[in-house]
């Protein structure tokens, strides 16, 4: 088998190839990359679309002559065009991605034409039956059998049934594996080093944001969020990720992985159980139905999840702001113009689940609240006005640390309770970049925007601004036009002019500007 197995894998390869399985590593590094086309915000942890630099030793024995050494357990998203075996005493002739694994329909179709045995049991009588049968097709479709009695379809005799088989083809693995053939003069025990990419990973940073009671002041901590949606776990590894968007090229798209289940189908008899299920796949929406069930499934079932916490404790000197006290915390590194942070200690990052890790805490960073409207958003009826934290990523202002990509939750208290404010999304950010926090909007700040007059060359609006609250405000109108006249304190910013208005405690003031219409231009 094993002969037969190595002429059908490799061609060029000796019949007498001795196979060697390598399942032990010694030692591994798992270093993650985001998603290339996730610029900001947090990761979709269901489906990862970034990528992992895997770097495995392995020991195996290499016996005298030709050899093909299969290395169990590499990830099920592994780009092979990237792996690099190095160790081995006259290095790899060829490679190969095993994607044959043990399961229900793979035991078939390494069956085909094969023969197995058969184990019925009456439900009336308990009287069990066993006779010989061979398959002859399957798995796609349903299992057809040749017995004693003629030729009949799997699960359709109405009796419970077993198929067993005398034995695990060869060439099935329980595991992702990656194949190669080499050679040697002699026999040896070789350290090999297995390095490679592998798809179906990815990280954020989740931060969580506390206000403190003046509104100015918060404290800010970020996990680091990994996700491995693959089959694979990596056990004791070292872990690190990258952030920054290094120039990647697309892989091509790997092969199908062969459907594990066995689906077995039966002529309809108009019975509800005889009927196969609808295949949902057919429909627009089907393929996500099918995605969202398969990764609810996965977290149900997740029996190695795990989540270095953190305790918190509170100081009076920072006004009740939370501070995470992080038994371990990524440190950062610099990787040329990208930024890694290193976990300090071995980790698990285990199958279809998510880790977080502690990375960076800021205790008292300060932002500044701005309401921020754009003038073609409004009209005459009043509306809440949305508000933003900002602030500038120095030291100065508590930061001053690179800010990678991710989401933020903002808690502020409210009698003594720490409530959700809001949410948004953050990408990556600089030292000396201008941070902002889009919160929500503010029922207690409304405007609205007028038309006062109109001639042929010029439109004048007037915008109003009424304050509700117990303190003075800071706002900011939006202009993205042309303007006639040009108010003290106009700053051209993103999105067109910018003009800065305070406004006192329980006031109101109103802003008058003066458009250019087209043909002034």
């Amino acid at each position: 088998m094993r002969a037969l197995f190595a002429l059908l894998l490799f061609g060029s390869a000796p019949l007498l190839a001795e196979t060697m399985t390598s399942t032990d590593v010694s030692d591994v590094s798992v270093t993650i990359y985001r998603d290339p086309n996730r610029t900001q915000g947090a990761m979709d942890a269901k489906w990862p679309g970034g990528y992992a630099l895997i770097s495995e030793t392995r020991t195996i024995r290499i016996p005298a002559g030709e050899s093909i050494v299969r290395f169990e357990g590499v990830a099920e998203g592994m780009l092979p065009e990237t792996a690099i075996v190095t160790g081995l005493p006259k290095g790899v002739r060829e490679k190969n991605r095993d994607a044959r694994l043990i399961s229900p329909s793979g035991l078939v179709d390494a069956y085909l034409k094969r023969a197995v045995h058969l184990r019925r049991t009456n439900a009336k009588t308990g009287k069990v039956v066993e006779q010989d049968a061979i398959i002859k097709a399957g798995p796609n479709g349903g299992v057809i059998l040749t017995t004693s009695d003629g030729v009949e379809a799997l699960g359709c005799s109405g009796l419970p049934e077993r198929m067993l088989y005398s034995g695990v083809p060869g060439d099935l693995s329980s595991k992702p594996t990656l194949s190669v053939l080499t050679s040697s003069v002699r026999e040896t025990t070789a350290t090999v080093q297995l390095t490679y990419m592998a798809q179906g990973f990815d990280w954020s940073a989740n931060y969580v944001a506390q206000m403190d009671e003046t509104g100015k002041r918060m404290g800010l901590f970020a996990w680091l969020t990994v996700a491995n949606g693959g089959v694979q776990s990596f056990k004791n590894a070292r872990m690190q990720v990258v952030a920054g968007q290094p120039k990647k090229e697309a892989n091509a798209a790997p092969l199908a992985t062969p459907d594990p289940g066995l689906h077995l189908k039966c002529w309809p008899m108009d019975i509800t159980s005889t009927h196969p299920r609808y295949d949902f796949s057919r429909l627009p929406w089907g393929q996500q139905f099918l995605r969202t069930r398969a990764a609810t499934s996965y977290a149900a079932d997740c029996e190695d999840c795990d989540i270095i916490v953190t305790a918190q404790r509170r100081e009076e000197n920072l006004q009740s702001v939370p501070i995470a006290v992080a038994a371990i915390t990524a440190q950062q590194e610099d990787l040329g113009d990208l930024k890694l942070y290193r976990v300090p200690i071995r980790v698990t990052v285990a199958a279809q689940s998510q880790k977080q890790v502690a990375m960076l805490n800021q205790p008292d960073a300060q932002f500044d609240r701005f309401y921020v409207v754009n003038v073609g958003d409004g009209d005459e009826n009043p509306s809440a006005m949305p508000f933003l934290l900002r602030s500038k990523n120095v030291k100065e202002k508590g930061l001053g640390l690179p800010l990678p990509a991710g989401g933020v939750a903002l808690f502020e208290p409210v009698a003594g309770n720490s409530l959700f404010a809001g949410e948004d999304d953050m990408s990556d950010l600089a030292i000396g970049e201008d941070v902002e926090i889009k919160v929500g909007q503010s029922p207690d700040v409304q405007w609205s925007i007028e038309q006062v007059r109109e001639g042929d060359r010029r439109q004048s609006w007037r915008v109003t601004i009424t304050n509700a609250r117990a303190v003075p405000i800071r706002a900011e109108i939006i202009i993205p036009y042309e303007l006639a006249n040009k108010p003290k304190g106009l700053e051209r910013g993103r999105g067109g002019w910018k003009l800065p208005v305070e406004v006192a405690a329980n006031d109101s003031t109103t802003l008058d500007y003066t458009l250019k219409l087209d043909q002034d231009r």
